[in-house]
C-alpha cells in the first residue's frame, strides 16, 4: 500500500513541477522605468504570474532568443545612429530564475530588432532593422557571444516610400530542418533565403532560391511553421496579411493570403507577431494600431487558414506573444499600455478567454517561454 501511494505522490509531483514555466519578457527602457529584461515564473495549472528576477541596466532589450539548453539568453540593444546597436548575452540560473551579464557585442547596424540561435546552439543571428542587415555571431563555451564573424548586408526598397525607401531586416528564422535560415525585410518585400551549416566557421551562405518575394507594400515581419514542418506562415505588417506556403527544402510555394482584420477594416494594418497552437490546429497573429486585437484562425489539413474571430488584447499595441506550452494560454505583452494579459485557450474551438490577475510590465516587447527544469 505504502508503495502505490508512493508512487501517486510521485506521479503528482511531477505533473506540478511540469506545468511551470519561465517567463522571459524583453522591454523598451527608453523614458519609463524599466529595468531591462524581466523574469517570471508561470503556472500553467492556473494561469497566474509571479516575479521572479530582473536586470538592473540592459538597454532596449526589446527581443529575445535563449540558447537550446535554456542557460543562456541573448538579447538585442535596439539603439542607434549616435549610439550604435548591440547584443548581449547573459547565463541563465533555472534553480534560482536570475540572469548574470556574460558580454556585449556590437550588433554591425542600427535598431538591431531580432535575434534567434540556431538549434545547435553553436551561433547567434541579429537582425538589424535600420542597418538593413543580418550579423551572425560565434558562441564561445561559457555562453558569451564573440565579435560578429559574417555581416550581410540587403540593398533594395519597395512601393511604400516612407517606409520602404531601404533595406529593413526584421527578423530571422531558422527552418524546422536545421538547413536554412530566412530573413523577412519589410523594406525589400522579401523573404531572403540563406543555406546554414553550423560546422563552418562562416556557416552561412546565398541558398537557391534567393529570396521568395511578397506583395508590394506588404512589409514582410515574422514567421511561424507549423508542428508538421511542412506549411509556413508569414505575417505582413504593413498589409495585414497571413500568407501560407508550402514549405520543402528552403524553398517556399504560396498557397494562401488571408486578412488579419475583418472585411471592411478602413484603418492602417499594424500586424506584428504570429503562432501557431502546439496542436497544430490554429494560428493567432496580433494587430496594433487601431485594432489592437488577436486574430484567430482554423488550420486546415491542407494548412489554408479560415477566420475563426478576433479576441480584443485588452491594452495598446499587441507587440508580441506567447503560447505556453501545453497549450492551454496565451500571453499578450501590450507595449503602449505596459500590461501583459494571460488569456485562457479553448483547445476545441480555438477562442480566448481573459484570465483575472494580469500583470503591469513596463514597455513589455518580447515574451519566450521556457520549462523551469
Amino acid at each position: 500500500m505504502r508503495s502505490v501511494l508512493f508512487s501517486l505522490f510521485l506521479a503528482l509531483a511531477v505533473q506540478v513541477t511540469a506545468q511551470e514555466y519561465y517567463l522571459f519578457v524583453g522591454t523598451y527602457t527608453n523614458n519609463n522605468s524599466s529595468k531591462g529584461v524581466y523574469v517570471y515564473r508561470f503556472n500553467a495549472a492556473n494561469g497566474k504570474l509571479a516575479w521572479v528576477s530582473n536586470t538592473d541596466s540592459c538597454t532596449n532589450p526589446s527581443f529575445l532568443a535563449v540558447a537550446p539548453a535554456g542557460n543562456y539568453v541573448y538579447t538585442v540593444n535596439e539603439t542607434g545612429r549616435t549610439r550604435p546597436g548591440h547584443v548581449s548575452a547573459f547565463s541563465f540560473n533555472k534553480s534560482t530564475g536570475r540572469l548574470s551579464f556574460l558580454n556585449q557585442q556590437l550588433s554591425g547596424g542600427d535598431d538591431p530588432c531580432f535575434i534567434t540561435t540556431d538549434p545547435s546552439g553553436k551561433w547567434v543571428v541579429a537582425g538589424n532593422y535600420s542597418g538593413g542587415n543580418l550579423s551572425v555571431f560565434p558562441v564561445k563555451k561559457d555562453g558569451s557571444l564573440s565579435p560578429y564573424n559574417q555581416l550581410i548586408q540587403h540593398t533594395g526598397s519597395s512601393v511604400n516610400k516612407s517606409r520602404q525607401e531601404k533595406a529593413h531586416v526584421h527578423s530571422t528564422f531558422f527552418t524546422p530542418d536545421k538547413q536554412y535560415l530566412l530573413v523577412p525585410d519589410l523594406g525589400m518585400d522579401k523573404v531572403m533565403h540563406y543555406r546554414f551549416n553550423a560546422a563552418l566557421a562562416r556557416p552561412i551562405s546565398v541558398a537557391q532560391p534567393a529570396y521568395t518575394a511578397a506583395e508590394p507594400g506588404a512589409g514582410p515581419r515574422h514567421f511561424a511553421f507549423h508542428p508538421n514542418k511542412r506549411y509556413a506562415y508569414l505575417i505582413e505588417e504593413m498589409g495585414g496579411a497571413v500568407t501560407v506556403f508550402a514549405y520543402h527544402d528552403g524553398s517556399l510555394n504560396a498557397l494562401q493570403r488571408i486578412a488579419t482584420h475583418p472585411a471592411g477594416f478602413k484603418g492602417q494594418p499594424g500586424s506584428a507577431d504570429i503562432h501557431i497552437s502546439p496542436d497544430g490546429k490554429f494560428l493567432y497573429a496580433s494587430n496594433r494600431g487601431s485594432e489592437n486585437n488577436i486574430a484567430i484562425f482554423a488550420i486546415g489539413a491542407d494548412g489554408k487558414l479560415t477566420a475563426k474571430g478576433y479576441q480584443s488584447a485588452l491594452g495598446e499595441q499587441p507587440r508580441n506573444f506567447v503560447i505556453d506550452p501545453t497549450g492551454k494560454f496565451l500571453l499578450v505583452a501590450n507595449q503602449k499600455t505596459n500590461n501583459i494579459v494571460v488569456f485562457k485557450r479553448n483547445l476545441s474551438t480555438g477562442m480566448l478567454e481573459a484570465m483575472p490577475g494580469g500583470i503591469q510590465v513596463p514597455s513589455p516587447v518580447c515574451l519566450i517561454m521556457i520549462a523551469d527544469h
